[in-house]
C-alpha cells in the first residue's frame, strides 16, 4: 500500500525514536518538518512523554536546529490531565512524575494530595523510589484510582532504553492487585483529541511513529493511516509479530519529504 502524502491535511507526529535520539536530531528530522510547514500541512507531535512541558519540548527542538511554536506539541501528561478534569473536575491526586505532568494536572484544576487522593497518577520521573512506590501502593489499597500517563513499557535513550510508564507502575498493580487505566497512545480519547486539534478527520491524516505498540496500532484502531519509521524501536522483523500492520514502513521521516519531491 501507499500514502499520497500531498493529499492529506494533517499529520500526527511521535518525538522519540522519529524527530530525535536523546539530545540527537535523526536523519530527515529537519527536512521533515520544513516539508509540513512549506506545504501548510497542519501537524502535531504526539507524544507519550509526559515528562515534559509543551515548552520544554518546544525549547528541545530550537536547541536541536528545529523551531516549532508551542501549539504543535501534545503530550500524555496533557491527555491525562484532561481525562482527570473530564472524569472528576477539581479532584486530587498523589503524583509521580516530572515538571510536565505537575504542570498539566495543576493547570486542570488537580491538586496534589499524598493523603486521601481520589487518584494515584504515575508517568516517568526522578522522584520514583521505593519510598513513593510505597507510598502510592498503600493509597491505592486505600481506594485510590490507578492512572498511567502512558502505556510504553520502554523508550529509547541516547545509550540505549529506559523503562518507562508501564514498567514503573507494574510494581503497584502488582502489589495492589489494581490494574492501572492509560491515558496517552493507543488510547483513542488521545487520538481524537489529535484529530479535533488539528480540525481534521480521520482520513484526511497520517500518524507517524517509531512503535507498533502505540503510535501504530492508535492510527489502526483510529482509522488513520499508518506510517512507521524505522529510526526508533521498531525493526522489519518485529513488525511481522504483529496481527495488525502498517499502512506504509519508511526507514526515516526524511523518506516522506523524498517520496514527494
Amino acid at each position: 500500500m501507499t500514502i499520497n502524502f500531498s493529499a492529506k491535511k494533517g499529520f500526527i507526529c511521535d518525538m522519540d525514536g522519529v524527530l530525535y535520539h536523546g539530545n540527537k536530531l535523526l536523519p530527515g528530522a529537519k527536512e521533515f518538518i520544513q516539508w509540513l510547514q512549506e506545504n501548510q500541512k497542519e501537524y502535531l507531535f504526539l507524544t507519550n512523554n509526559s515528562g515534559m512541558t509543551p515548552k520544554e519540548l518546544q525549547q528541545k527542538l530550537k536547541r536541536l536546529g528545529v523551531d516549532v511554536s508551542e501549539e504543535h506539541f501534545y503530550t500524555s501528561a496533557l491527555a491525562t490531565a484532561q481525562f482527570l478534569k473530564t472524569q472528576s473536575p477539581n479532584s486530587s491526586a498523589f503524583v509521580i512524575g516530572e515538571a510536565g505532568l505537575l504542570n498539566a494536572l495543576y493547570d486542570a484544576g488537580i491538586t496534589m494530595n499524598d493523603v486521601n487522593p481520589e487518584y494515584v497518577v504515575v508517568g516517568e520521573g526522578r522522584n520514583y523510589s521505593l519510598e513513593t512506590l510505597t507510598k502510592a501502593v498503600n493509597l491505592v489499597l486505600k481506594g485510590a484510582k490507578l492512572i498511567g500517563a502512558n502505556s510504553d513499557v520502554s523508550g529509547n535513550i541516547e545509550n540505549g532504553m529506559a523503562p518507562a510508564c508501564k514498567a514503573l507502575i507494574a510494581p503497584i498493580e502488582m502489589a495492589t492487585g489494581k490494574q492501572a487505566y492509560f491515558c496517552g497512545k493507543p488510547n483513542p480519547l488521545m487520538m481524537r483529541t489529535g484529530l479535533r486539534l488539528l480540525g481534521c478527520h480521520s482520513d484526511e491524516a497520517v500518524i507517524v511513529g517509531d512503535r507498533m505498540d502505540t503510535d501504530i496500532i492508535a492510527g489502526t484502531e483510529s482509522g488513520i493511516d499508518t506510517v512507521l519509521v524505522l529510526s526508533g524501536v521498531s525493526t522489519r522483523e518485529t513488525v511481522k509479530t504483529f496481527a495488525y500492520q502498517p499502512t506504509v514502513i519508511l526507514e526515516d521521516v526524511g523518506k516522506i519529504v523524498r517520496e514527494n519531491s
